[in-house]
């Protein structure tokens, strides 16, 4: 797990994070505290450094738990010993949005921060595959197409066309939001390219669900956990090896990694911003409303999120690819309004 701290003395710092607030409140402390997707970490982390620089005496600890741990921990109640915000690489799921209000945090404030690519890579001596949503599904579901537990050993098991190299692909854990953007994106979309499959989404959307997402436990894919730097090292120095993370990582790596195409497609800026990239994915903060209302700065911390997401701003730079058009306009006007979530279009 990855963590960022400005220096302060342990005991400030532990009555910082024990203090707590009374019903409704965020604590007393104008410190701010941040969890959630490694994916966003970085860009995030850029942004509690400038803030900070700009905010002397405000303390900003940012954490890369996974999205689905971190919203865990956002969602746990109101007050200084919880997060005020939370990244994430995918929307927050229906579920969490009502353990959230179970727990008191009812006010949720979602702000779309740019789009990220969900990468497949290998080394750079590596095969130079290509492959299709449908291939990574029938290398990586555990029951294919519902047809019986996957034997496919290698690649050219599941595809003709592919070398005969040995299947072993690294990507997150299940608390991660990118596991659940790898199901989304490239599992349910390859399994859906046959037909039975598509039809049973309709009828029977748990077996689908079942059939589509679930990953074989045979070796074939490894959970590398919430570092994604430690997928780059391992991919780089195994040229049969593939790796799941986010473009930003592509883009920091590429003396020692390069992207797999997707049906042709390689990851880009272009591709990523004009979604024509099939891994192409928004990314999020959510703040809590409550927090907001004793915490200012946290106002302040999102305005200076939205001054460096632009085309052409800091985050651009570490690898986050801006909005455009309407998606930018209506990202601004959400980092100034704030505006609570609306849970009704929630899955």
């Amino acid at each position: 797990m990855k963590r960022i701290l400005i220096a302060l003395p342990l005991v400030a710092l532990v009555a910082a994070c024990g203090k707590t607030g009374g019903a409704g409140g965020g604590g007393s402390s104008s410190d701010i505290h941040i969890v959630g997707s490694s994916t966003v970490y970085p860009f995030t982390k850029a942004v509690a450094e400038q803030f900070m620089r700009a905010n002397a005496g405000i303390n900003v600890t940012v954490e890369s738990t996974g999205t689905g741990a971190g919203m865990k921990l956002f969602c746990a109640g109101v007050g200084g010993k919880f997060p005020d915000i939370e990244d994430a690489s995918r929307a927050i799921k229906k579920s969490e949005y009502d353990t959230c209000v179970q727990n008191g945090v009812k006010q949720i404030i979602e702000v779309p921060v740019g789009i990220d690519g969900l990468t497949i890579i290998e080394a750079n001596n590596g095969p130079a595959m290509n492959l299709t949503q449908a291939d990574i599904y029938k290398a990586l579901a555990a029951n294919p197409f519902g047809k019986g537990p996957n034997k496919a050993q290698t690649w050219k098991d599941v595809n003709p066309s592919l070398p005969a190299v040995k299947i072993r692909v690294l990507g997150p854990p299940p608390t991660s939001g990118t596991r659940d953007s790898l199901a989304d994106l490239y599992l349910t979309k390859g399994c859906d390219t046959d037909p039975a499959m598509k039809a049973l989404a309709k009828s029977n959307e748990d077996q689908h669900k079942a059939i589509c997402t679930k990953i074989r436990e045979d070796g074939a894919y490894v959970e590398a956990g919430e570092n994604d730097n430690l997928v780059v090292q391992k991919v780089s120095a195994d040229a049969g090896t593939l790796g799941v993370l986010g473009f930003s990582y592509l883009a920091d790596n590429a003396d020692k990694v390069r992207a797999v195409q997707i049906a042709g497609v390689a990851p880009s800026e272009e591709t990523i911003a004009n979604l024509s990239y099939p891994g192409a994915r928004k990314l999020y903060v959510y703040l809590k409303g409550e927090h907001l209302a004793v915490k200012p700065k946290l106002r302040d911390f999102v305005a200076q999120y939205s001054k460096m997401w632009s085309k052409g701003g800091p985050l651009e730079r570490v690898g986050l690819v801006p909005f455009a058009g309407a998606d930018a306009d209506a990202a601004a006007k959400q980092a100034t309004d704030l505006k609570a979530l609306d849970p009704s279009g929630l899955k």
